[in-house]
């Protein structure tokens, strides 16, 4: 009897067209606005980690804001190289003609200096897509990251710390969740009123108004007085 032909070969994904950045930075100044990126992670569309790097601040570190970060003195200081050197790495690996997703995503892409349509060809924030129309108030209301990935994907986020790794593998799966939720018109209104009726967690600034002597920048409860700029 002849042999069944071998099973063909698993075809690799096709090329990723959206990727998420997500940044880490550390405390080195007491006020809000004195941050230096201390991680830079690159995910890519189907969640494979494409880059994890680490970057050690030019400037003394006042806190490396650890419950918030996930990062620590070691790590930083054992894998961390100048921010120079690690955005060409950044910008080696991600192509010219990726999206870019994530919540917040501007924000990134600031810390990092990219330019749109020079090193990425556009950004979709997270925290636009998942907003929901709130008709008790008549305005849009507007959420988490962590708060869409636990009503909406079942994510444990209330026992894991922050990390950009972590944070881009999140925002990717939350982007294809709304990419596959916009042929589901009925199942996209109950994600929205999921996400309206479930209880909200307070932000670490909330909960910490300081940290480690640290102004975390809460509006209600700044204590440093520098300025916000958004």
């Amino acid at each position: 009897m002849a042999r069944p032909p071998p099973p063909p070969a698993a075809s690799a994904p096709p090329p990723a067209l959206y990727y998420s950045i997500d940044v880490e930075c550390v405390a080195t100044g007491r006020d809000h606005n004195t941050r230096s990126v201390a991680q830079i992670a690159l995910v890519d569309q189907y969640e494979r980690l494409v880059l994890n790097l680490y970057v050690r601040p030019e400037q003394p570190v006042v806190s490396y804001l650890t419950a918030l970060t996930g990062l620590t003195q070691e790590v930083v200081e054992q894998y961390g190289r100048p921010l120079a050197e690690q955005i060409e790495l950044l910008k080696s690996w991600l192509p010219t003609d990726a999206t870019l997703v994530g919540q917040n995503i501007l924000m990134d892409v600031q810390w990092l200096g990219l330019r749109e349509g020079v090193d990425f060809a556009a950004c979709l924030d997270l925290a636009g897509l998942f907003r929901v129309w709130n008709p008790k108030y008549n305005s849009w209301t507007m959420f988490s990251q962590d708060h869409c990935a636990k009503v909406l994907l079942g994510w444990d986020v209330d026992s894991t710390t922050h990390d950009a790794a972590l944070d881009a593998q999140k925002s990717v799966r939350l982007y294809n969740y709304w990419q596959a939720m916009q042929a589901d018109a009925s199942g996209w209104a109950a994600a929205q009123a999921a996400l309206l009726q479930a209880p909200t967690s307070e932000s670490f600034a909330r909960r910490n108004p300081t940290y480690e002597g640290v102004c975390m920048g809460n509006r209600k409860t700044c204590s440093c007085g520098a300025p916000f700029f958004s």
